[in-house]
C-alpha cells in the first residue's frame, strides 16, 4: 500500500468514522508534537522524553475513559436514572456542543504542551529504551 502505517488504514476500512476519528485526531496531535520538536531543535533524548510523556498522558486518558464507561455500565445495570438529573445540573450551559468543543480543544492543547514542557535539557541523559533479547 506504500503508506506509513498500513494497520491504521486497514482499521479505517472496517470501523465506522466515529471510531476511527479518534485515531485521526491522535495522529494530528502527534504530528503537531513532532513539528514542535523539530522547531525547537530537540535532540533524540529530548524527543524520547516528549514521546514517553505523551504516551503516558494519552494512556491515562484512555484508562479514565474506560473507568467512566464502567461507571455508566454499573449505573445502567442497577437501573439508576442519571439522565434525568443531567438537564438540571447543566442548565447553566447555554451551548453544550460549544462547551464540549472547547474542552476537546483544551485537552488537545494539553496533549501538546505538557510533553513539550517535559523535554528536559539537551545534556540530560536519554530515558531507557525497551530492548528485546533474541532467543
Amino acid at each position: 500500500m506504500q503508506v506509513k502505517s498500513p494497520m491504521l488504514v486497514s482499521v479505517g476500512m472496517y470501523l465506522p468514522l466515529e471510531t476511527t476519528f479518534a485515531i485521526f485526531i491522535g495522529g494530528v496531535i502527534k504530528g503537531i508534537v513532532e513539528r514542535m520538536n523539530e522547531k525547537k531543535k530537540h535532540n533524540d533524548a529530548q524527543k524520547a522524553r516528549v514521546e514517553n510523556t505523551g504516551v503516558l498522558i494519552a494512556a491515562g486518558l484512555i484508562a479514565g475513559e474506560a473507568l467512566i464507561g464502567l461507571l455508566f455500565a454499573g449505573l445502567a445495570f442497577f437501573e439508576i436514572k442519571y439522565a434525568d438529573a443531567l438537564p438540571s445540573m447543566f442548565s447553566f450551559l447555554p451551548f453544550p456542543f460549544s462547551v464540549s468543543l472547547l474542552i476537546f480543544l483544551a485537552i488537545g492543547w494539553l496533549l501538546v504542551q505538557i510533553p513539550l514542557q517535559n523535554a528536559g535539557k539537551p545534556e540530560d541523559p536519554a530515558p531507557p529504551t525497551q530492548c528485546f533479547d533474541a532467543p
